[in-house]
């Protein structure tokens, strides 16, 4: 009882999140904490299956650095149907051999998937080797990320900020080796979207266990503070985020939560609107036709005004610091912005440069803010266990809310719900003037001779008829401007066809002079 307090008393004090006595036995030497196959041993360093997180990283830059520079020596060619199933593997003993260096991590060996493939994603993207692997097997180490997925998955970020490295489940690994093909085509036809942008499938392969990895585009600039983040499914059921979640420095949100929190939307301008609610909906599309559902739309917002009321702290000084040595972003396509960036531009609120990759925009407070944004979580197909789930979840809730659904129900309630509740367009402000020319309409019309002319036709009441019959009446001399024309006092039907050619200004009862023929008003 002595040893956990004191144990228990160093954690609270030290500030350092590590696990108490209470999880585990003192000395165990086991993992502490676990969530799927991620845990934290007794020393405080991250697992995950076992392998420490530093032979991880390790085993990924060899590897990496080994197959991209395999593959420059292979000629460039069209991809072919069969380039999407091909598997290389290559073994890497600690001691070295006549193809892989020494090293100090235990045997391991390296799987790449689709080699050829995914050399062409990444041309398509604008990467070429060399900064692929200054990325990620550069002289500065991969940068662990504290958050983890629900199921335990571990992520990496390369230093330059510009790539995420993310470990996968068996079934998810698969499942993307099977979309490889349509997510070529997707990509030759539409390179700007929301869906992730893949760059390298791999295994590695030690203590018997298979860890496999994606390499992606990273969604969030670490240069950027971002002040809430939502995870979106267009679902309501148990769609909250928890309490354990809310205790997080920065914890991630969900539907009902943002509901909650920002109930009139985030308002973007028309023409952003228009390109991100279509680019949302092709590749809504596009995930149905590979019966894809489950997936969330990522939603991170910056807050401008927030950020220039903020005093500098000395962790956003630092990160400032460590950012400033940032090159651009090399990858095409692989901001916020770009996702819809070919077919809107920016407006008038925001200068180019200061939108930092993100897209503008601003809540109901007018406020100004950065959207990041990106669709994720793809790898989850409608399978037979899926149909299953949703089965016994409709059974004891509407069916309409939870959030596993057939693929096709899935696509149209996510874009109902981003492009209605999440995203709407900045409301217009009329002028008087607009409001004025609101009610008038043009219309040719011709007179008897056969000469036209364009005549106002303003939207009056019966109230306005009667008042512009009664001043046609009180001054018999005048008629239309015309004092050789003898005033009449027509119906009320032919006030309507020619007497609608009156424009009275809203100052006065001044009447237009028309161009029109004497004959059109003496029959």
């Amino acid at each position: 009882m002595r040893i956990t307090m004191t144990l228990k008393t160093m954690t609270l004090t030290s500030g350092i999140m590590s696990p108490t006595a209470s999880e585990v036995p003192y000395a165990s030497g086991m993992p502490i904490k676990k969530t799927g196959h991620r845990g934290v041993d007794s020393s405080g360093e991250t697992t995950y299956k076992k392998t420490t997180s530093t032979a991880l990283k390790g085993a990924i830059q060899l590897g990496i650095t080994y197959t991209v520079g395999s593959l420059s020596t292979k000629p460039e060619r069209d991809v072919l149907m069969q380039d999407f199933y091909v598997v290389e593997s290559i073994f890497f003993p600690s001691e070295g051999s006549n193809l892989t260096p020494a090293h100090h991590y235990n045997d391991f060996r390296f799987k790449t998937y689709a080699p050829v493939a995914f050399r062409y994603f990444r041309e398509l993207f604008g990467i070429p080797p060399d900064d692929y692997l200054c990325s990620l097997c550069g002289d500065e180490p991969l940068i662990e990320l504290c958050s983890s997925g629900a199921s335990g998955s571990l992520f990496y970020v390369s230093s330059d900020d510009e790539l995420i490295i993310k470990t996968l489940q068996h079934k998810e690994a698969e499942f993307l080796q099977k979309l490889l093909p349509g997510y070529y085509l997707n990509l030759s036809q539409n390179p700007r979207t929301l869906l992730p942008k893949f760059f390298g499938l791999y295994c590695v392969q030690t203590g018997g266990k298979n860890i496999r990895i994606v390499v992606m585009n990273n969604l969030l600039p670490r240069s950027v503070k971002m002040h809430i983040k939502y995870d979106l499914k267009g679902s309501t059921y148990k769609r909250r985020a928890s309490q354990k979640e809310r205790e997080k420095p920065l914890p991630t949100f969900k539907d009902l939560d943002f509901l909650q929190d920002i109930p009139d939307g985030l308002f973007l301008d028309a023409d952003m609107y228009n390109a991100l609610c279509k680019t949302l909906q092709r590749d809504c599309l596009v995930l149905q036709s590979f019966k894809i559902m489950d997936y969330s739309l990522w939603l991170s917002i910056h807050n401008i005004d927030h950020a220039q009321r903020e005093p500098l702290s000395s962790d956003t000084l630092q990160v400032s610091i460590d950012t400033q040595r940032l090159a651009p972003q090399k990858a095409l396509y692989s901001t916020a912005m770009e996702f819809i960036q070919g077919e809107a531009r920016l407006g008038d609120t925001m200068e180019a440069d200061d939108h930092m990759g993100g897209i503008p925009a601003q809540n109901s407070k007018g406020e100004r803010l950065l959207l990041y944004i990106g669709i994720i979580d793809i790898l989850q197909s409608y399978t037979f266990l899926k149909k299953l789930e949703h089965s016994w979840k409709a059974v004891v809730h509407d069916g309409d809310t939870v959030s596993v659904h057939r693929p096709g129900f899935y696509a149209e309630r996510f874009q109902h719900f981003m492009c209605n509740a999440v995203f709407k367009k900045i409301p217009l402000k009329p002028s008087p003037s607009k409001k004025f020319r609101s009610g008038l309409s043009f219309s040719p019309h011709t007179g008897s001779s056969g000469n036209s002319c364009i005549t106002y036709q303003p939207l009056v009441s019966e109230e306005y008829k009667s008042q512009v019959i009664t001043k046609v009446q009180v001054e018999p001399g005048v008629h239309l401007g015309r004092s050789d024309v003898l005033p009449q006092n027509p119906p009320l039907e032919e006030i309507s066809e020619v007497g609608k050619t009156l424009h009275m200004l809203t100052t006065s009862t001044t009447l237009e002079k028309l161009e029109c023929t004497e004959s059109e008003f003496t029959h």
